[in-house]
């Protein structure tokens, strides 16, 4: 069995990708794979990382409003089309899985032109232009949400979730572990604050402002920063006894186990874990996305009473409020943690690869 996955951009993007392709081989120790995704991108690093090889296409992002760097991006884009359907090719998949990011239209629209069986993994539970349109032509298309057929075929849509880290549906450490590994009071709440890769300025800001608040009610951070704020949040944390500041924190897991109150962006994988994890959140959706998508992955669990949502522009001066609110209320703590649970779908992955799987099939008792 020969699968091209293609896409990336972000770890929202790739880890859920690698995820796939990690099953398909448990399943098929001689399946043949193939990533396609974008120069110079993030993907371009961690596939091969991760064990596999890939190709890059030239393939960048529309510029907002009026640009002339528009012209570039749209012969890029034809350029992408054209090395897309020589991969195809050369290659000759069986199945083709597009996971988002730049590189997953082309290589997407190529595949269902070219007969291949293909599919769509939606993470976000608002569907973007391309993949509105490739939806008319791919055979399923896997959704973390409910009520994606308002964008979709009805009939192509199915409610897989989206993959996870192993790590954190095993989540093999306990809260004890976590204080110890962070070095920390047991007797005290602790939040995580997740800046993000690479720094989400409005979250830093909001818990820089507010270190005395937090200080003064006891309350434990443990702060990824990102590499633009970890600097100038080392320093301004000088004093403080319970705040713990990281660059990149690299055991997710454990510091997600130690964590009683999480803040985050709302990007669709990270909405997906806290699912698995079933913590009181707060998400701060990012304004810099595309449609808008994380307020409405946010507005998502909102309206389910399963997590709180501060927006960027009110962040700064009552995300920490908000927080200390939550976590003086205990039924609000329960009620958060029992309403997200709910939301979580454990075997994603395994669900995706039977989709994957189950077209080949068809597809070969059809043209046999």
């Amino acid at each position: 069995m020969r699968v091209i996955i293609s896409g990336g951009g972000t770890g929202g993007h790739i880890f859920p990708a690698i995820s796939i392709a990690k099953k398909i081989e448990k399943l098929m120790p001689k399946a043949e794979i193939l990533f396609v995704g974008a120069d110079n991108r993030m993907e371009m690093e961690k596939v091969p990382a991760a064990g596999y090889k890939i190709i890059g296409l030239p393939v960048t992002g529309m510029k907002r409003g009026f640009s002339l760097m528009n012209i570039s991006v749209l012969l890029k884009l034809l350029r992408s089309m054209k090395m897309a359907k020589k991969i195809i090719s050369n290659f000759k998949p069986d199945v083709v899985v597009g996971v988002g990011g730049y590189a997953s239209g082309p290589v997407l629209y190529q595949a269902t032109k070219m007969g291949i069986p293909s599919i769509i993994q939606e993470q976000n539970s608002y569907a973007g232009i391309t993949n509105k349109i490739l939806s008319k032509k791919v055979n399923k298309i896997c959704v973390a949400y409910e009520g994606m057929e308002r964008y979709f075929p009805a009939n192509k849509v199915v409610l897989t979730g989206n993959p996870i880290r192993e790590e954190i549906i095993k989540l093999a450490h306990t809260r004890e572990q976590g204080i110890e590994h962070f070095n920390l009071n047991g007797n005290l709440k602790t939040v995580l604050v997740i800046g993000g890769s690479l720094g989400a300025r409005t979250i830093n800001l909001s818990v820089s402002n507010s270190l005395n608040m937090l200080n003064q009610y006891n309350i434990q951070i443990i702060w990824q920063t990102g590499k633009t704020y970890f600097n100038t949040a080392k320093m301004q944390s000088l004093g403080y006894k319970n705040v713990r500041v990281h660059e990149f924190i690299y055991d997710m897991d454990i510091a997600y186990a130690t964590a009683d109150l999480i803040i985050s962006r709302a990007g669709a994988i990270t909405i997906s874990e806290l699912c698995q994890l079933g913590k009181p959140a707060i998400l701060i959706p990012s304004p810099n996305v595309a449609e808008d998508h994380q307020t409405k992955n946010a507005m998502a669990l909102v309206e389910k009473e399963a997590a709180e949502m501060i927006t960027d522009d009110e962040a700064i001066g009552s995300l920490m409020v908000k927080a200390l609110d939550i976590l003086g209320d205990e039924k609000k703590m329960k009620s958060l943690s029992a309403n997200i649970k709910k939301l979580a779908i454990p075997n994603a992955t395994d669900l995706i690869v039977k989709e994957v799987l189950s077209i080949v099939v068809k597809t070969e008792l059809h043209t046999s």
